[in-house]
């Protein structure tokens, strides 16, 4: 699989590894509590759709295994659930992870402390588990759209660092490259740099064919023909198929759409949100103003700036030409109801 693990239990600990401080420093946190797990959410020492509901579901269980409020277990895991819930608004696999652990407690509600912790980290185990196995599948099922001899454009890190592991973008491009020669365009993403600091030390560990750029730099490239498809992850995806992304992601797919280059969104189906109807009811997160007049430590901007920093864009359906999921790809027009996938 890799050298690295994003995030396991072990002894009463959640363990991650700090991607704040990649790729300068491989460092693993270890957290006993449930506001530490939901800091590290909100911070973003860990990040990626399918990851934060993994770290969600295993906070709710070490909330409970290591417990030392005295209010009742009903009380404590609504107490539980608000905090975890108030990290970060746009992944919609935070709220699929949470609700799953929330109808496990529901059946077991009264039953002992120790019924209840064992319960909740045996279901946090299998929402990791079927991660792993969904990456696996939504791999292969994009591996199928790629060309040999593909250059691959990326935005963001849709990769094992953003899932349990394999990645979802990224393991449609770890997919392919088991039996196909490709390359892989990365762009930086500002402001956070998850493109220049997590993916490409991911796809380098991998021996993949990566080239970093910036993010005004694609529309460059693509109008050039170096890109033969863009794939990129989501954070949460409509009813109708539009989707959100880490900000950048809009302008990529118009510059995709004039150019006639194929758009992919990788995602799982806990990711699609058959509840809210269009791209225009996704909330869209605001993050810390110091994300883009700082690098680390270092001032880049005059002193109080005006700034605003949208975490995510919205890209409509129109400019999608494939939503893969671990089923198979859905091809336009995208109409997502329950029935559609397994929840």
């Amino acid at each position: 699989m890799h050298s690295f693990y994003t995030i396991k239990y072990e002894n009463k600990k959640v363990s991650m590894i700090n991607q704040l401080l990649l790729p300068r420093e491989e460092v693993y946190e270890s957290y006993t509590t449930y506001e530490e797990v939901s800091d590290a959410i909100a911070d973003m020492v860990i990040r990626g759709a399918p990851a934060i509901g993994i770290a969600a579901a295993y906070g709710m269980a070490i909330a409970f295994i290591n417990k030392q409020d005295s209010i009742s277990n009903l009380l404590y895991f609504e107490k539980v659930k608000k905090r975890l819930a108030g990290t970060r608004p746009t992944a919609v696999n935070l709220f699929w992870a949470i609700d799953r652990m929330e109808r496990v407690f529901k059946e077991i509600s009264d039953s002992s402390l120790q019924v209840i912790s064992e319960k909740l980290l045996n279901q946090a185990h299998k929402i990791y588990e079927e991660d792993v196995k969904i990456c696996q599948a939504i791999g292969e099922n994009g591996a199928k759209l790629i060309k040999d001899g593909s250059t691959i454009l990326t935005h963001c890190n849709a990769g094992a660092l953003a899932t349990g592991a394999w990645g979802t973008a990224l393991g449609i491009i770890r997919s392919a490259a088991k039996t196909k020669k490709i390359k892989v365009y990365s762009c930086e993403t500002r402001p956070y740099l998850q493109g220049a600091r997590l993916t490409v030390w991911e796809l380098m560990k991998d021996g993949i064919d990566t080239t970093l750029i910036t993010d005004s730099m694609a529309s460059h490239f693509i109008s050039k023909g170096k890109i033969d498809a863009i794939i990129v992850g989501a954070d949460r995806v409509a009813a109708n198929g539009d989707a959100a992304n880490k900000i950048g992601t809009l302008g990529h797919a118009i510059s995709a759409n004039y150019y006639k280059v194929p758009m992919y969104f990788a995602v799982p189906n806990s990711t699609i949100d058959t509840k809210t109807p269009t791209g225009k009811e996704i909330p869209i997160e605001e993050r810390h103003s110091r994300e883009i007049t700082h690098i680390n430590d270092c001032q880049i901007t005059p002193d109080n700036v005006k700034v605003l920093n949208p975490a995510f864009d919205v890209t409509p359906n129109e400019l999608i030409s494939a939503i893969i999921t671990e089923d198979k790809a859905y091809f336009k027009p995208f109409k997502f109801f329950p029935h559609d996938y397994k929840q």
